[in-house]
């Protein structure tokens, strides 16, 4: 089964687009989509208006229309088993990757990410000679995607670090 997952991701990568993300407490995607009725009512509820219909129909976030409050309303009013809800659990195990592009490597004060992150998962070091390097304490992320919206040359991403080791670059 693991293998038959493995293999899915990877024909999904060579089609040329990235694994979606699904709502927080999504189940795995061959569940979700299985199992999903496309019938919007995620989409249609979230306070946040993260959700939007994605490639034939099934409901994704998109980070660039703002942040994750993990509320559950799209959880709630699913009439499908498209969820897998535990309190002890987290949401999704994306966590936010700051790039090279960010400005603040190069000299030019900015930190809006770390502003808008309010659980503290964001820092700068300092450098010697100007700058400073981010770093993204991926205890403390919690994929929200605040930091996406607020960062104005877009040098933030959110990642799932569990599949990026299994399907190294």
């Amino acid at each position: 089964m693991a293998t038959e997952l493995s293999r899915r991701s990877l024909f999904d990568r060579l089609r040329g687009g990235a694994k979606p993300v699904r709502p927080p407490w999504s189940r795995p995607e061959h569940i979700f989509t299985d199992s999903c009725t496309l019938c919007g009512k995620c989409i249609g509820e979230c306070p946040t208006g993260i959700l939007k219909e994605g490639r034939a129909g099934y409901p994704v976030v998109d980070f660039d229309l703002g942040q994750c409050t993990f509320c559950g309303k799209c959880r709630e009013v699913c009439p499908a088993d498209c969820f897998e809800y535990d309190a002890a659990r987290d949401p999704w195990t994306l966590k936010a990757r700051i790039t090279n592009g960010c400005v603040e490597t190069k000299g030019v004060a900015c930190r809006t990410c770390e502003e808008a992150c309010d659980h503290g998962a964001i820092g700068f070091r300092p450098r010697i000679g100007g700058g400073s390097n981010p770093n993204v304490s991926r205890g403390q992320c919690t994929g929200c995607g605040a930091c996406v919206l607020s960062c104005p040359v877009r040098a933030i991403s959110l990642e799932d670090p569990v599949e990026q080791e299994e399907f190294p670059a």
